[in-house]
């Protein structure tokens, strides 16, 4: 009885370890923002139209130059076109500058670099997420801004 109730603490203290290292890994903001822009590269890329959307608020406003204002019905329509695009092949990789986080809403500096094929076209696109958490515990993006690079591919 007595090494039962040893191995059951131990058990109990390496449980309470690992829960202990889960909550601060989630307790960093910015790390899990980081990671839900990766997670949302690997679903564009993998041509997942189910959980692209999940990335940006309900409320989102985007403004991306020479295309405008546009909400989430119309950014989700644009994401979801072209992974569903026969002739050409989209693929996105972030290069995250800088996350700044205060209280439930961040701000995100990155550029995004869009290669498409056939072709092999790459465009630099600087821009600025604004990231708010929501009621969900997941962080989305309310605003965002974003432009080509000067002289890019077209």
């Amino acid at each position: 009885m007595r090494r039962w109730r040893q191995a059951l603490q131990a058990l109990v203290l390496v449980a309470g370890t690992f829960g202990a290292f889960s909550s601060q890994a989630l307790a960093d903001p910015g790390a899990d923002i980081r990671a839900r822009l990766l997670h949302w590269t690997d679903d564009f890329n993998a041509g997942r139209k189910s959980e692209v959307c999940d990335l940006f608020s309900k409320d989102l406003i985007s403004d991306y130059r020479g295309q405008g204002e546009a909400g989430y019905a119309t950014r989700c329509r644009l994401l979801t076109r072209a992974i569903d695009d026969p002739a050409r092949t989209f693929r996105y990789v972030p290069e995250i500058k800088e996350v700044i986080v205060e209280g439930d809403l961040a701000v995100v500096r990155l550029d995004w670099t869009l290669t498409v094929t056939p072709g092999e076209i790459k465009v630099v696109e600087p821009g600025m997420d604004i990231f708010r958490k929501e009621a969900d515990g997941h962080w989305r993006i309310i605003r965002f801004m974003a432009y080509e690079e000067e002289g890019a591919a077209r």
